[in-house]
């Protein structure tokens, strides 16, 4: 995946608080809000890395206070698609510049009112709209404020812990998920979830792989998606690519964190997510189809 060298760039909907300060107090996590790896993830990092041992939403460290958000540095560094070919922050800016021309097109082709999200960049800790969240979350949608947040360092954290091939589309691929979180608040599927349902068929997952099939049909659209200049902001997708994300679906699936990073028994009652071949199956059929209706996870008693 490239993107084109001199399409212009659009971080009006970005807010930068790397670097900004700490903030405190507990994360309220419900109806979606959770993202890729969400509970699952805070879960391990606790266990491996001693943090923290209490359930959400009662044990996120205090982070401290204060909090603002400077956008002068991305606004001047993240002008055109050269830019998102060298610098990570730039990337995930034409990312959801692809995915707010794709969803709002969408949207408006079926007559219905679209609201873009917003995205924050965040070192450590962050304040939203569902409370108080840090890094351990993972990259998460909170349907109160409607905003996309995540610490970019999570990347590498998928990459080193979690051993998957990394990449820019593998990358695309979280943020497109968080994306389709915002797709189902909009559409009101959100709220048929209940907070803290888990299993194989619960509404959790159904969510997250609806999430997930939401990702794969942008990711199907992108390379035809225009951006903010007129024409496609990225180009040159290929099967590898394809198989990059598809290679991190593989590496966040309930089962495979239970069985190689949690303690190595994998327990299906505590699926909030879905399987890493669920995972794959609805990336995959998002990205065949290219046809949002095809990820009605809801009326299907096969989730694969």
């Amino acid at each position: 995946m490239r993107f084109d060298e001199g399409t212009d760039l659009d971080t009006s909907q970005v807010d930068d608080q790397r670097g900004r300060g700490g903030i405190g107090g507990r994360v309220a996590v419900g109806g979606g809000g959770v993202g890729l790896v969400g509970l699952l993830l805070y879960f391990l990092l606790s266990q491996l890395a001693g943090g923290p041992s209490s359930p959400l939403p009662n044990g996120l460290p205090n982070l401290g206070t204060g909090q603002t958000a400077d956008d002068t540095q991305i606004n001047q560094s993240c002008r055109q698609g050269s830019d998102a070919n060298t610098k990570l922050d730039c990337e995930v800016v034409g990312v959801d510049n692809s995915l707010d021309a794709y969803w709002s097109d969408t949207f408006a082709r079926a007559g219905q009112p679209f609201r873009k999200p917003r995205i924050t960049f965040f070192n450590g800790g962050v304040s939203t709209g569902c409370g108080a969240a840090s890094s351990d979350v993972g990259p998460f949608y909170c349907p109160a404020d409607r905003e996309i947040y995540i610490d970019l360092g999570f990347f590498q954290e998928l990459q080193q812990r979690f051993g998957t091939q990394g990449g820019p589309f593998a990358r695309a691929y979280v943020i497109a998920h968080e994306y389709g979180h915002h797709v189902q608040n909009l559409r009101g599927t959100t709220r048929q979830v209940q907070a803290g349902e888990s299993g194989p068929a619960s509404g959790s997952v159904r969510l997250e792989l609806q999430a997930d099939c939401y990702a794969g049909v942008w990711a199907k659209h992108a390379s035809t998606t225009p951006g903010p200049s007129g024409r496609p902001l990225i180009t040159d997708v290929t099967d590898a690519d394809v198989n990059a994300a598809l290679d991190t679906a593989a590496h966040i699936g309930d089962d495979y964190i239970q069985s190689h990073l949690g303690g190595g028994r994998v327990n299906e009652s505590q699926f909030t997510h879905g399987s890493s071949e669920q995972r794959q199956k609805w990336y995959s059929s998002g990205y065949q189809s290219g046809d949002p209706s095809r990820c009605n996870t809801f009326d299907t008693p096969d989730l694969g």
